[in-house]
């Protein structure tokens, strides 16, 4: 399939399955599911969908010490604390707000790229990463929805999870297994994601109450298989695009969350909110642009 090269296609169908999993958190927790059960829910889904198919693919995962670790490092920077982090916080802030937090990430990830000395973006993907965070900034200054602005100690939560995905974005390029495949290690690490949060959920709320998930079993259903897809792409998108090229997947999730939330779990927003959206979008289209360009150099050269 073409679009499993094409990095910005990966980049829009990646984004917009994350943008989904953030309105369906606020719809879990309405549905009494701790934000702790609910992340251990999204990784055990997608790793378990995961290895089915990489098994029904005639492969075979593999074990040593090098993807033991990765999977322990990916599973705790990328997925179990910043996933914990985002679905405690959009009770309080919006899935739409929440989900601006996750444009911060291609910043971070650049700043740590060029100091690290990694593949960076030409100076469009430089400007277009620039454009979406002064959108981001704008949308941060509206505080959250209309009639219900953000609490400080929220806001400071959620600006730790793009820091936090900054330094997965990273990590999982420089440690990636020789000759491991995309899916094996999505798989691998969902799995692990999903085991360190046990311990978590018992310490949380002193039991494993699964009892709520019976309340919504099609809202259980469609997170894991969007779960599944998102991290399947995801895995492929940063063999094919790099860590800072992937970490703008914040800003089409953002965008799907905010009209998600918009649409259909009556979010109100401020005039300012959708303009800072808007310039993302600019941001997007910018860097999408670029990475073609650094493309086609490479096919040429």
């Amino acid at each position: 399939m073409s679009f499993l090269n094409s990095a910005p296609a990966l980049l829009l169908l990646t984004g917009a399955f994350l943008g989904l999993t953030l309105p369906f958190g606020k719809l879990a927790f309405a549905a009494g599911i701790a934000p702790s059960l609910w992340a251990f829910v999204i990784s055990v889904g997608a790793g378990t969908v995961l290895l089915a198919a990489f098994l029904l693919m005639g492969k075979r995962p593999r074990i040593d010490a090098h993807r033991a670790r990765y999977y322990v490092i990916a599973a705790l920077i990328s997925y179990a604390i910043p996933n914990l982090m985002t679905l405690s916080a959009i009770p309080h802030l919006g899935s739409g707000f929440t989900g601006i937090m996750y444009t911060l990430s291609p910043v971070f990830t650049l700043l740590l790229s060029i100091l690290l000395r990694m593949r960076s973006p030409n100076f469009l993907g430089l400007a277009g990463i620039f454009v979406g965070f002064a959108g981001a900034v704008l949308v941060g200054f509206t505080r959250g929805q209309v009639g219900q602005p953000a609490e400080p100690l929220w806001v400071a939560i959620g600006l730790l999870i793009p820091v936090l995905l900054a330094l997965g974005n990273v990590y999982r390029t420089i440690d990636w297994p020789k000759d491991a495949d995309p899916t094996e290690l999505a798989a691998g690490s969902h799995l692990t994601t999903a085991v360190l949060l046990v311990p978590i959920i018992f310490l949380m709320t002193g039991t494993f109450p699964v009892t709520p998930l019976g309340s919504v079993p099609w809202l259980v259903i469609v997170q894991v298989l969007t779960s599944a897809c998102m991290f399947a792409l995801y895995f492929r998108l940063q063999a094919v695009g790099g860590p800072v090229y992937l970490s703008q997947i914040g800003y089409v999730g953002a965008a799907v969350a905010l009209l998600a939330g918009t649409l259909f779990l009556g979010e109100v927003y401020q005039l300012a909110t959708w303009i800072g959206a808007a310039i993302i979008t600019v941001g997007v289209l910018m860097t999408t642009k670029a990475q073609q360009q650094m493309a086609g150099e490479t096919s040429t050269s």
